[in-house]
């Protein structure tokens, strides 16, 4: 009898197992600010490619208007990772206890980032900003570490406005609600060849951002310490994804078919406002500047020690 239960118990076993697939995988949930982005696209074209797949993960994409969006997902442990807050952001956020701990490089320097007007609009430089409403996307990214950064070096007396994506952004601005908008490519290319805007600025006119790694990849603590294996593999991953970007058509093709623009647009986005050294995640550039830019611009109260920026940024092995 006990021989008998033990066979039956053993064939169900093997039936749960058989039922299971081959290739099941470990579930990766992200936030990702800007659905389209060259830069935040890593991680969907890498999945779409299939490189994920062979490191053993599946990803979960959720898409934001911006950093303080997908950063506040990932302290509030609703996300294990979020893809491009902004560097000064997270920094601020891990000085105030925020459970957030940095992976690595999003984007390094800030060309891909750009200011516009509507064409007869009398704003010509960047001098001209002073007394408009100027857009950023949402508090702690990028493009609001720019804004306020052209206030400050500048002496500019501008208005930020959040404004959330480039879309929403570009509406504000030919409506007249917004003076100066902000678009990354392929955003605003079309807009910008048949003459509708002009630029006016970068992100690299922001002295301080040059050379600085501008947004990041973070993750929950709580995801690091119960599924470090996991956070290891898609480091990997994106790696990998990453160097894959720029072999060649193949991973421009998935870029538009992805999108729905021509592989000439998806070409020029990559080749003209992203270099690889600016998406390489593991170029964290100018630490210990960003540290004192975010005292500066009031991110910070006080310069993280050295001991607190080695807890911050996780090292991986390459």
């Amino acid at each position: 009898m006990a021989l008998r239960v033990v066979c039956a118990a053993a064939a169900a076993i093997a039936t749960l197992l058989a039922q299971l697939p081959a290739d099941a995988q470990d579930s990766l949930k992200l936030t990702v600010g800007q659905r389209g982005n060259w830069a935040t696209s890593v991680a969907e074209i890498g999945q779409r490619a299939g490189i994920f797949k062979k490191h053993g993960l599946e990803l979960e994409l959720l898409y934001t208007q911006g950093s303080g969006e997908t950063q506040q997902a990932v302290i509030a442990g609703s996300v294990d990772i979020g893809i491009a807050p902004g560097t000064m952001g997270a920094m601020s956020a891990f000085a105030k206890g925020a459970p957030v701990r940095i992976i690595g490089a999003e984007t390094t320097g800030a060309s891909d980032i750009y200011w516009y007007v509507k064409a007869d609009s009398p704003i010509k430089s960047l001098k001209d900003f002073d007394g408009n409403t100027v857009a950023y996307s949402t508090n702690g990214a990028s493009t609001h570490m720019v804004v306020s950064a052209f206030k400050k070096e500048r002496g500019l007396k501008l208005e930020p406005i959040a404004t959330g994506g480039p879309i929403p952004t570009l509406t504000m601005v030919m409506s007249g609600q917004v003076d100066v908008g902000w678009g990354a490519p392929p955003d605003g290319l079309d807009q910008l060849d048949r003459g509708e805007i002009r630029t006016v600025a970068s992100g690299n006119d922001a002295m301080m951002f040059r050379d600085q790694t501008v947004r990041v990849n973070v993750v929950s603590v709580q995801t690091l310490a119960t599924r470090r294996d996991a956070i290891e593999r898609f480091v990997q991953a994106y790696r990998e994804s990453v160097r894959w970007l720029y072999t060649g058509d193949a991973p421009l093709k998935l870029y538009a078919d992805w999108l729905g623009i021509s592989l000439a647009k998806a070409r020029r986005t990559r080749d003209e406002f992203y270099p690889f050294q600016a998406v390489d995640p593991d170029r964290i550039s100018g630490l210990d500047a960003i540290v004192q830019d975010a005292v500066s611009l009031k991110y910070l109260s006080a310069p993280l020690t050295q001991r607190q920026l080695e807890e911050l940024v996780v090292k991986f092995p390459p």
